[in-house]
């Protein structure tokens, strides 16, 4: 077994990296699927600027692998605040309220759908991107530390949350969408976050439920979503950087601390939301940084993610 896992995370890392993606074959696949319009929803990972800018450093580049997905297919994705289709909002949890960092007023998940759905219009080439689930692992890890809830029910909330999602994904299913690509959260336990509270074994079971729950719920959806898996390539970023292009998979680059509850991880945390290319690690190349800050990733990795998302949603549809 342990060869075997070894023998898949060297060619899944071989393949991430951006020289080597054609001849790993995706490339060599023209997608079926032209569309005209991509709608996201979700969390920081797929917020494109709902307030201005995106959870990573903000330099001007397509900084979201939601953006990259798009402009595959020569399309530009913008935020509903500009008039745009994503959705997706920082700290947003799925159902949840307030959000990660104490905002009562981010719209949920599956408010963002519901302010779709209120007045669905779906094409047949529509493609509906759904990245989220690390905000509610936040906010639950946050009510250990106050002593709101135990590990064990920690655990089990994530999962349950986990079940909500793909509840919301069967909703979008149901109003007739026919091209769902969904990502669930990367192992938090990889996160300098997680690394810095000393409590990634916690985490990690939190991250695991919450995709596992997700996955088994969505099993019977095949014909319309497709599960492409971000944990899986945010480990190879983390374990491995430099076979995917980068020096540092452990450390924040940003230096944006924000003096509010910012990301949710406390008071006093450096903010990619408030990352440019003038807030990083003196000397520092942050395209050669996995995370931005704490938990949010860099255009770099985003841009990569993206690249690989795409593929595999080329040989799906």
């Amino acid at each position: 077994m342990a060869a075997n896992w070894m023998r898949r995370s060297f060619v899944a890392a071989t393949c991430a990296t951006t020289a080597l993606l054609a001849a790993c074959g995706s490339s060599s696949i023209d997608s079926a699927i032209a569309p005209t319009r991509i709608i996201t929803f979700g969390d920081a990972m797929a917020d494109v600027g709902q307030k201005g800018s995106g959870y990573t450093v903000n330099d001007g580049s397509l900084f979201n692998w939601t953006q990259q997905l798009a402009s595959h297919y020569g399309l530009v994705l913008k935020p509903v605040s500009a008039g745009g289709t994503s959705y997706a909002q920082g700290n947003a949890r799925i159902s949840a309220t307030p959000d990660a960092a104490g905002n009562a007023g981010t719209p949920t998940v599956k408010q963002q759908i519901d302010q779709f759905l209120a007045n669905p219009q779906f094409k047949a080439d529509d493609v509906i991107l759904i990245s989220a689930g690390a905000s509610d692992i936040i906010a639950g890890m946050a009510a250990v530390q106050a002593a709101a809830q135990t590990e064990a029910q920690y655990v089990a909330a994530t999962g349950q949350a986990g079940k909500d999602l793909a509840a919301q994904i069967g909703r979008l299913s149901d109003a007739g969408a026919k091209h769902i690509v969904v990502t669930g959260s990367y192992d938090l336990e990889r996160s300098p976050w997680a690394k810095a509270l000393g409590k990634q074994a916690l985490i990690h079971q939190a991250s695991l439920s919450f995709n596992d729950e997700l996955k088994v719920a969505i099993k019977d959806m095949g014909k319309t979503v497709l599960y492409v898996d971000l944990a899986y390539y945010v480990n190879l970023f983390e374990a491995n950087p430099g076979g995917n292009g980068f020096n540092n998979g452990k450390d924040p680059v940003c230096t944006s601390v924000d003096a509010g509850p910012g990301i949710g991880i406390g008071a006093g945390q450096v903010n990619s939301a408030l990352c440019t290319p003038s807030t990083i690690v003196a000397g520092a190349d942050y395209n050669r940084y996995v995370f931005a800050d704490k938990v949010y990733l860099t255009p770099n990795a985003q841009r990569l993610f993206g690249d690989y998302a795409q593929q595999t949603l080329s040989h799906r549809w």
